[in-house]
């Protein structure tokens, strides 16, 4: 799912996100543990994994991240990195299609570096079986010829840390998870979290901005870091070119109403789901691909980059017989919901990322 930011458009509060923005996203990542914003639980264990690791002097245990995208797998795994005062070596599930791929990368790292490998659940099946005794013994076997002739090499491996992230750890296999040591969740943020998250980028940005400032941006992202520093970054845009160069109050909700995210972080995608279902489907049940082509969109766009957060704010529900727009997405739209609408009022936008498990 790297490629999905582009799903949506300007993919303004899509979660993910490509190469270029990564890119960007650089300058405002925090490079050690205590300038690491939220998951406060996360970040104490992972301080005294690393602490205990190093005064042994050996490796630390292999690390698996799993959470929604956007949420900070990628800083954190630099973070271990530079916390261990060791090398980093990046790569991603998709991209390791063999297993000799992977032992080209095992077999080039150095005594104590980190691995980090993202959407570890999309890599393939021969390289993860060559995963397991890398990450168990450090070492692998590499085949030579084919055929009744072919000859495992055993190779060792320097002993290094994996630190590996998914967004599906549904899909991981049972031997892959069991192979880590460590294994965190990360949750979305709250918006008192992503407020200073804001003020920290904007300082490393020399962009000046106001506490309501602050709020009015924290209020419509999503609870992901990922989306408020992009949502950040338009506004500095805004204030730069038509106000006087300052995040204020006034200048995010006119920046945010350019760009078309609502108060609730809903964007042009978001609302015209909601919309087909109250106007065109009267709320529903519909089926995903009908609501997909009502939308003009692919039917794994609207399930995977608009559905998780309209479901999680309480304005969409997934039933058995299809899609419903609850009575918080009617209110939502201006609509008055009729009679029997299925669902309950939308929770308040500071209750919208807690970590309250999803509905079922």
């Amino acid at each position: 799912m790297a490629g999905a930011a582009g799903m949506t458009g300007d993919g303004l509060v899509s979660a993910y996100a490509d190469d270029a923005e990564r890119d960007a996203e650089v300058s405002v990542r925090p490079k050690r543990l205590d300038e690491f914003i939220a998951q406060h639980r996360v970040r104490d264990q992972l301080d005294l994994l690393l602490q205990g690791a190093m005064r042994r002097g050996a490796p630390p245990d292999h690390i698996l991240l799993s959470g929604p995208p956007g949420l900070g797998k990628t800083t954190l795994a630099n973070i271990v990195a530079a916390e261990l005062g060791s090398g980093i070596r990046v790569t991603s599930g998709p991209v390791i299609e063999r297993s000799g791929d992977l032992a080209a990368i095992l077999t080039s790292l150095a005594e104590g570096d980190v691995l980090f490998i993202d959407e570890i659940h999309r890599i393939a099946k021969p390289a993860e079986e060559l995963l397991y005794s890398a990450m168990e013994d450090f070492r692998v076997d590499v085949i030579v010829g084919k055929g009744p002739g072919a000859t495992a090499i055993p190779l060792d491996v320097e002993p290094f840390t994996l630190v590996g992230a998914t967004t599906r750890s549904g899909l991981l296999t049972g031997p892959m998870r069991d192979r880590f040591g460590f294994v965190a969740h990360l949750d979305f943020y709250s918006p008192a979290d992503l407020e200073a998250l804001l003020h920290r980028s904007a300082r490393i940005l020399g962009v000046p901005i106001t506490p309501e400032g602050a709020v009015e941006i924290a209020g419509r992202s999503r609870g992901t870091p990922r989306i408020a520093n992009r949502l950040l970054r338009r506004v500095r845009d805004y204030a730069e070119v038509r106000a006087e160069g300052v995040v204020t109050l006034e200048t995010a909700r006119a920046a945010l109403t350019v760009y078309d995210v609502d108060a609730l972080g809903l964007d042009r995608l978001d609302r015209a789901v909601l919309t087909a279902l109250v106007d065109s489907f009267r709320g529903g049940p519909v089926g995903l691909s009908t609501l997909a082509v009502a939308v003009g969109e692919q039917p794994d766009t609207v399930e995977e980059v608009c559905e998780p957060f309209l479901v999680r704010a309480g304005l969409l529900a997934r039933t058995p017989r299809g899609r419903v727009a609850t009575e918080a997405a009617w209110r939502h739209l201006g609509r008055t919901p009729p009679n029997g609408t299925f669902g309950m009022e939308a929770p308040a936008v500071p209750d919208l990322f807690s970590n309250a498990p999803d509905p079922p």
